[in-house]
Order: structure tokens, then C-alpha cells, then sequence
């Protein structure tokens, strides 16, 4: 019998990214076996420091991508929020799940939206998108660093040290949270991260057996999506943990991309839009990114990497 070996981070949303898959591949191969390798990553070690002064999201993948080339698994699977925008030599990733709801989510115990927050109210998340678009919209309130896998976060906020928390709306799913979201954001809001959802699986790139045993598992439009958000990221020039926001919507047949970089305290967004064919996603994505650099991106993303 073949057997796959899937390299895993230990936190409950990695491994239901890892049984996802592996349940998936089990119903395409029935004579296939699948077994999960969890490790612990830097980015796991490391939660009391903010993810901007240890080297972003990337923490997250490295120990998983060596494990990839040391042959010691055969695919890693990944929240593509959380990849960089390169790959190590030698790896790639081929298949994009099919995406889960892209949007961001306030989770509160008091408050039944962020309007409804008092002058001072503290929100918590670790991301620089988010704070820079919640400041802008709601200068009163506080955003404070929180690090932690969801369960964390929540009981953070059940032991009352903050007013509410900003989550991806998928993770709290998955996790069968969804009674704690008292208001799922609108991308008018807060737009949301590049590959935000979206599951993805890395392997090695020679390895043509197991990329031939994964294809299935691929879904064309969150493929298309995430080719248009990345290449707008990676012409920004931005890591996993930086104050940009790319969201990408097939509509009506075509692909309709919007782009946000911001300056931390909200003071200053810069926005970028555009549609067309799905055929040009990542010429469309760098097109964003270039609207955004000629308003002055690259000033707020460079003060951003000095400061932190």
C-alpha cells in the first residue's frame, strides 16, 4: 500500500488543515494510507514576542519546509495566509483547496460589533492589517498585540483582558466557533490578507507521484484568486506580516482585485482596484500592487520594516 506522510504544525486549526487533506485523499485513493507528522515550528515557540520582530509568518513554515526537503515527509499543508512569497529551492505548491470565507470576524463578550465599543475599548490581534484598518475606521479604540493559536486567543479575551478580538472568520469555522462571531466584518471594513481561507499543499517540486496523487484535491477559482493576491504581494515586496491587504473575487466570469496598504495608526490608506480576465489574475495582481506603489506604498512599507 502507498503511503503519504503530511508534515503538520500541532495547533487544532494546522491539524484540521491535515485531516482535511487527509480525508480528502483518502475518498480519491482507497488504497492509499496517510499519516500525520506533527512539528513544532519556531513561530509556535516564540508567542510573546509580535510576529514583525521574529521574521513574520515565515516562522511558521520553516522547520515543515525542512522536513520537505530532508525527505522526511511528502507534503505540508498550509494556510496560505501564512506563506511566504517565495519558496525555498526545490519545493512548490501545487494545489489550492477549494477557499473558505475570507473575511475577517470581531469576537466579543460584551459588544455586539465594533461600533458598539466604548472610547478606549482594547481589541486584540497580532496582525498589522488588521490594526492599521481598524484604527482608521474606529481611532478610539485600542489595538494590542495578541499572539496565540484561537483557543488562546479566546480564553484571552474570556479572562477579560480584552474588549474583543479580531479572528479570520474561516479559522473560527473550522474550529466550529461560529457562535462566538458576533460580527463578521465586510471587505469594505477590513479587507482581508493575501490567501486568507485558503488551504494549500507544498511539496517537493521533482516529486511528480505525489503532485500527480494531490491534483485532485485542487479548485480552479480559489487557484486563480490566490495566483492574483500573491503576485501582488510579492511585487509590494511583503512578507507574511506587514500592513498589506489583497482580496481577490471572481465575478461575472472575471477577476475583480482590491489592494490596501496602511500606516499603522490608520492615518494614512492607500487603495487600489481592478477587473478583468481571469486568464491575466497575476498580471492583474502586480498591476495592484504597481497602483499602490505609485500612491506611495513602499514609504509606509519601509518605515514599517525599520520601526519593527
Amino acid at each position: 500500500m502507498e503511503t503519504i506522510r503530511i508534515g503538520t504544525r500541532k495547533s487544532q486549526l494546522a491539524l484540521w488543515q491535515a485531516y482535511y487533506v487527509r480525508d480528502r485523499l483518502l475518498q480519491l485513493h482507497e488504497h492509499l494510507a496517510v499519516e500525520l507528522v506533527e512539528i513544532v515550528s519556531e513561530g509556535d515557540k516564540t508567542l510573546d514576542i509580535p510576529l514583525s520582530q521574529v521574521g513574520g509568518k515565515g516562522l511558521f513554515l520553516k522547520e515543515l519546509e525542512m522536513s520537505l526537503l530532508e525527505g522526511k515527509t511528502d507534503i505540508a499543508v498550509h494556510s496560505m495566509k501564512d506563506v511566504t512569497v517565495t519558496l525555498p529551492d526545490g519545493l512548490c505548491i501545487p494545489v489550492i483547496c477549494p477557499r473558505e470565507d475570507p473575511t475577517d470576524a470581531f469576537v466579543s463578550n460584551h459588544y455586539a460589533n465594533l461600533e458598539a465599543m466604548p472610547e478606549g475599548g482594547v481589541v486584540g490581534s497580532c496582525s498589522l492589517r488588521r490594526r492599521c484598518q481598524i484604527q482608521a475606521a474606529f481611532p478610539h479604540l485600542e489595538v494590542r498585540n495578541l499572539r496565540g493559536n484561537v483557543n488562546t486567543r479566546l480564553a484571552r479575551l474570556d479572562q477579560g483582558d480584552y474588549d474583543g478580538l479580531i479572528l479570520a472568520t474561516a479559522g473560527l469555522k473550522r474550529l466550529q466557533f461560529d457562535d462566538r462571531i458576533r460580527q463578521r466584518l465586510d471587505t469594505t471594513l477590513c479587507l482581508p490578507a493575501v490567501g486568507q481561507g485558503a488551504v494549500g499543499i507544498e511539496c517537493r517540486e521533482g516529486d511528480t507521484d505525489t503532485i500527480e496523487l494531490i491534483r485532485g484535491l485542487a479548485d480552479p477559482e480559489a487557484t486563480t484568486r490566490l495566483i492574483a493576491e500573491r503576485a501582488a504581494n510579492e511585487r509590494l515586496g511583503g512578507g507574511c506580516h506587514v500592513p498589506i491587504a489583497v482580496h481577490a473575487e471572481i465575478v461575472d466570469e472575471q477577476i475583480y482585485i482590491r489592494g490596501l496598504v496602511g500606516e499603522l495608526d490608520g492615518s494614512r490608506i492607500l487603495k487600489a482596484e481592478r477587473k478583468g480576465k481571469r486568464a491575466d489574475a497575476e498580471a492583474l495582481g502586480q498591476a495592484i500592487a504597481e497602483d499602490l506603489i505609485a500612491q506611495g506604498a513602499k514609504q509606509i512599507l519601509d518605515s514599517v520594516y525599520t520601526n519593527n
